[in-house]
């Protein structure tokens, strides 16, 4: 009776046979399934997505972590001038202690100990010199190419790879390139005072008459050392001819 009065029951006797509409009446409507789709999702899909999305997170984060950050370039190192020395900084007493520093160091590199008389030979110490490291040595240009430097002295500030940055006692900056010049520096022995090195020849100065030791006084040849100050301390020393001399 009930299914009679169903439109779709009425609709299937207009094409089928009453036997044959009711059975596919029955069959396609009355007992098929209806599948609901749920309002919400389900929480268990929900926390799988929460899930794949922390772990794409922290790939991201895991890769990142690995990448090695990209150094500058020359043009800019220069642009931001991060090696330029400010004009506050071009004093040369505040120098005064890393000459003090690089003194120990030289000393170190050397063996020299106080008390004890240094002998040094150029077949001995030759290859240490041409290896150091010159950021604060006082050292004083005595042969070049270009005759306006002769005679420049101070505080080397930088040592690049092929010039050295100098501090003079004026409180000025020069760049001096190290092919075609010839520095000399001097060494105070151990123990004595600090009253200065004359560098102006070989000869001890009358602050230290009184004493049996010795200053060291070496002459470098700046084309023994065009190298960066961390490239040398790892490289073979190698005796070669000075043709530009």
């Amino acid at each position: 009776m009930a299914a009679s009065k169903h439109i779709a029951h009425a609709l299937l006797l207009n094409a089928h046979l009453p036997e044959t509409a009711s059975a596919i009446f029955t069959e396609k409507v009355l007992h098929k399934p209806l599948h609901l789709r749920p309002t919400s999702p389900d929480p268990n899909s929900r926390d799988a997505r929460a899930q794949r999305r922390l772990h794409r997170l922290r790939k991201k984060e895991k890769s990142q972590r690995r990448q090695k950050l990209k150094p500058l370039s020359a043009k800019e190192k220069r642009v931001s001038g991060i090696y330029d020395i400010p004009k506050n900084a071009q004093n040369y007493d505040v120098y005064v202690p890393l000459h003090r520093m690089w003194l120990g160091y030289i000393w170190e590199i050397l063996g020299m100990s106080e008390g004890k008389e240094a002998y040094m030979m150029a077949q001995s110490v030759g290859s240490k010199l041409a290896s150091a490291d010159y950021h604060g040595a006082e050292v004083m240009v005595v042969r070049s190419r270009c005759t306006g430097l002769v005679g420049l002295q101070g505080i080397v500030v930088r040592d690049t790879k092929f010039t050295f940055q100098i501090i003079t006692r004026k409180n000025q900056l020069k760049i001096v390139p190290k092919k075609h010049n010839v520095f000399r520096f001097g060494i105070l022995q151990p123990g004595m005072k600090e009253d200065g090195i004359s560098l102006e020849g070989h000869t001890r100065p009358d602050a230290y008459s009184s004493h049996s030791l010795k200053n060291l006084v070496f002459e470098l040849h700046g084309s023994q050392v065009e190298n960066r100050a961390t490239d040398r301390a790892t490289k073979k020393f190698k005796q070669k001819n000075m043709v530009d001399l």
